[in-house]
C-alpha cells in the first residue's frame, strides 16, 4: 500500500483527504474516503460501530501512518480520547503542561485550567478527580497547545447524562473562542446535532451521507427533529427504533 502524503494545509481547508485508504489485513476500514474540512469548522462524524471513525482520527493524528491515498492537516492538531489518558503520578497542572516548551509551563497550564472552570485544581492528583473533571483537563491539554485542529474521539461517552450535557455546552464555548476545526467521533446524534455544523456519515469506510447543520445556536433538540430522523435513516434506523 503506497504512504499517504501529509502536508500543512492550505488556509482554505484545515482537512483535506483524498482517496484514504487503511486495512487491517483483509479487512478495508477506510475505503478511499474523501473529506474536506474548513477552518474553524466543527464536523461530527456518525457511524455503526467498525465504519472507521476513530481509524480516520488516529490517521489524521499521526497515530497510524500506515494509509494509502493522501491527506493534509495543520501543522497544530490535538486530541481528547474517551479516556482522559492522564498520567496518574503528575499533578493536574504538569499533566496538561507536558511536552510545553514554553518555560512557564504551570502559568499557562493554570489559564486553561480557568477556561475549564477547573481554576483551583492545579495542584490535584488525578486520581481525585471525577469523570467529568478528568475529561475537562484532557480538554484543556488539548487546547493549551492552541491547535487549528481539535480531534474528538468520543470525548464523552462514559460521562452520566448530566455531566455530558454540561461538557456540551463547554465544548461549544471553547470551540467558539479558540476556534480550530474540528472533527468530533459520536454515536449519539443528538450530540452531533446540538455541535456541528455539519454532519457526516460512514459506513464500511466511506461517506455516505452528509448533513448541514443551518440552526442558530446555543441550540435545543427541538429545532432539530427532522433532521435526526433523516440522520437515523442513514444510519440504518427506522422510525419506530427511533421513537
Amino acid at each position: 500500500m503506497a504512504g499517504a502524503v501529509k502536508s500543512t494545509a492550505v488556509k482554505s481547508k484545515a482537512v483535506s483527504i483524498r482517496g484514504l485508504v487503511k486495512e487491517f489485513g483483509p479487512r478495508r476500514v477506510l475505503d478511499g474516503l474523501d473529506l474536506e474540512v474548513a477552518p474553524g469548522e466543527f464536523v461530527a462524524l456518525l457511524g455503526r460501530s467498525g465504519c472507521g471513525k476513530s481509524t480516520l482520527l488516529r490517521v489524521l493524528a499521526g497515530l497510524d501512518p500506515a494509509v494509502g491515498g493522501e491527506f493534509s492537516v495543520p501543522a497544530k492538531v490535538s486530541v481528547a480520547f474517551q479516556q482522559p489518558r492522564l498520567l496518574p503520578w503528575r499533578k493536574v497542572w504538569r499533566n496538561i503542561s507536558l511536552g510545553l516548551r514554553d518555560v512557564n509551563g504551570r502559568e499557562v497550564a493554570e489559564k486553561a485550567l480557568a477556561e475549564v472552570r477547573l481554576a483551583d485544581h492545579a495542584d490535584a492528583w488525578p486520581l481525585t478527580l471525577s469523570g467529568g473533571e478528568a475529561q475537562r483537563v484532557s480538554l484543556a491539554r488539548a487546547l493549551v497547545r492552541e491547535p487549528e485542529l481539535l480531534l474528538l474521539d468520543e470525548p464523552f461517552g462514559a460521562l452520566d447524562a448530566l455531566t455530558r450535557s454540561a461538557m456540551h455546552r463547554l465544548v461549544e464555548q471553547l470551540w467558539r473562542e479558540h476556534r480550530p476545526a474540528v472533527l468530533f467521533v459520536t454515536h449519539d446524534v443528538d450530540e452531533a446535532l446540538l455541535l456541528a455544523d455539519r454532519v457526516v456519515v460512514l459506513d464500511r469506510g466511506r461517506i455516505v451521507a452528509e448533513h448541514r447543520v443551518d440552526l442558530p445556536r446555543p441550540r435545543r433538540r427541538a429545532s432539530f427533529v427532522d433532521q435526526r430522523l433523516e440522520i437515523l435513516s442513514d444510519l440504518g434506523v427506522n422510525d419506530a427504533e427511533a421513537a
